[in-house]
């Protein structure tokens, strides 16, 4: 009753308090009287606040969830007192902006809200707010004698929720129904990143279709095993994305080596449905075996891209050639080429490559690549010349101490290189491994000396203090590397 006599400035700030110290039935009654069109997690809750870092804490779940609770508690009010004839409701909220708050970082803890359940917990409120609006459509219309008029009565001004959706086979069914209550139902789902795994091509087809198109930055769909012929039936639907930038088709079951005669027809198909994407600026067709078809691949899109992400995909020296000389080089910010041998024939292309990227290059993985200490050294000038170079994956190499050393002497001359993630040194390990490290994990933590390696580390750090560069990150991590983004570029 007491929010009814407060300014709407003191809102913001009251939210905060109550987000972070988890008081959920106050963060329902602040939702219930919000005095603006617009509530932004974002806004209110900036990972990037400069003054307040307890605004970088993760949100948790109860938070999130009374946030959405108060939002269905709130249209189903207006819903009864627009089938009664009255308007009681203060809260003139508009539009809840949730993009960029879940996340899947395993370090979240039971608390934390995933992409994933975010998702559910949406779509199961979007579905109730629909119920709601049927049933009493159904009792205004047995007291009016007439379905026209209660939908001419029953006409709230309904929320429109900003969120970025992940889905799978699990939650297929509810995000479904969720968006086909569609742009008149009193809660509109608005999609900025769409995350597809594990779904049939029909499935991933039918959602992008019940997708609203404006607003749609990014599609990813990893892990969905669609091969060239599903990919030749999904791409076709992005095209009513305007405004999508980003691709990413992962783990996509595509292998060009395995020739078949459809093979060629597949290639040129998905190449003409990628030149239908004006604006795209990022693909990721990681582990997808494109083995000298890159340029067929990428023959057709009319704009540079600014991000590419190749690991793992078997390219050849006529790959990367292409690559280097193509319009793509000079604009690419992030590139990815992990999991190919750059210890022979791939090194001088890799070089070549580099070069033609070094203007613009802020973002490089060469992860599991065999980049030996002789290697990375003769690598070092190229890497150097790359002045705005912000991250350097480089785990799963096999690299000692000193070559790590002579790595970090030789880059401190980078003014922006901030974040390098490196491998466990070969020395560091008490026996020899059977194989080398790789990116998805570390395979030989019980091998690892840890009183060596803990050595080794301080070390770099002493050395990047005095070297003025206490700012950079060296790091085996590779939690810090996952969130590094092409948008936070």
């Amino acid at each position: 009753r007491a929010l009814a006599l407060l300014p709407a400035e003191l809102f913001p700030v009251l939210f905060q308090a109550a987000f972070l110290d988890g008081r959920t039935l106050a963060l329902r009654d602040l939702v219930a009287a919000w005095p603006f069109p617009l509530l932004s997690f974002q806004r209110l809750l900036g990972h990037r606040h400069p003054r307040h870092p307890l605004l970088e804490e993760k949100p948790n779940k109860p938070c999130i969830q009374a946030v959405i609770l108060a939002v269905v508690a709130h249209l189903r009010r207006a819903l009864e007192d627009s089938g009664c004839g009255t308007s009681e409701s203060r809260c003139r909220l508009r539009v809840l902006d949730m993009t960029g708050l879940q996340d899947n970082d395993p370090d979240r803890g039971p608390e934390g809200m995933s992409l994933w359940s975010g998702t559910v917990a949406l779509a199961k409120a979007c579905i109730e707010v629909s119920k709601h609006q049927n049933e009493c459509l159904k009792r205004c219309s047995k007291r009016r004698k007439g379905p026209s008029g209660a939908s001419a009565a029953l006409q709230p001004l309904g929320v429109e929720v900003r969120a970025d959706l992940f889905v799978n086979g699990t939650s297929y069914g509810v995000l479904r129904d969720a968006l086909q209550t569609g742009p008149a139902g009193p809660l509109r789902l608005k999609c900025r990143d769409f995350h597809a795994e594990e779904l049939s091509v029909a499935g991933t087809v039918s959602l992008l279709e019940s997708l609203e198109p404006a607003g749609v930055r990014r599609v990813d769909l990893r892990f969905n095993n669609l091969g060239l012929a599903g990919l030749c039936a999904v791409l076709p639907h992005l095209a009513r994305f305007p405004d999508l930038l980003s691709l990413k088709l992962p783990y996509s079951n595509v292998d060009v080596r395995r020739f078949a005669p459809e093979t060629d027809t597949g290639l040129r198909c998905l190449a003409a449905q990628l030149g239908r994407l004006p604006r795209l600026k990022e693909l990721n067709l990681g582990s997808s075996r494109l083995s000298g078809k890159l340029r067929q691949f990428l023959g057709d899109l009319q704009a540079p891209l600014e991000s590419l992400e190749l690991a793992f995909c078997s390219l050849l020296p006529g790959d990367l050639a292409f690559l280097s000389q193509s319009f793509h080089a000079p604009a690419l910010r992030k590139l990815d080429l992990s999991g190919h041998d750059f210890s022979q024939n791939l090194f001088q292309p890799l070089r070549d490559l580099l070069e033609e990227a070094s203007a613009s290059l802020l973002h490089l993985d060469l992860m599991e690549c065999r980049l030996t200490d002789a290697r990375l050294e003769a690598l070092s000038p190229t890497l150097c010349r790359c002045s705005r170079l912000r991250c350097l994956g480089l785990f799963g190499n096999p690299l000692s101490t000193p070559g790590l050393k002579t790595l970090l002497r030789k880059t401190v001359v980078l003014p922006d290189l901030r974040f390098v993630l490196y491998p466990y040194p070969v020395d560091c390990y008490s026996r020899e491994p059977s194989r080398l490290p790789s990116a998805s994990g570390r395979f030989f933590g019980n091998e690892v000396d840890e009183e060596r390696f803990a050595a080794v580390n301080a070390e770099l750090c002493r050395m990047l203090v005095s070297s003025g560069r206490a700012d950079a990150i060296w790091t085996t991590s590779l939690c810090r590397h996952g969130a590094l983004d092409y948008f936070t570029l």
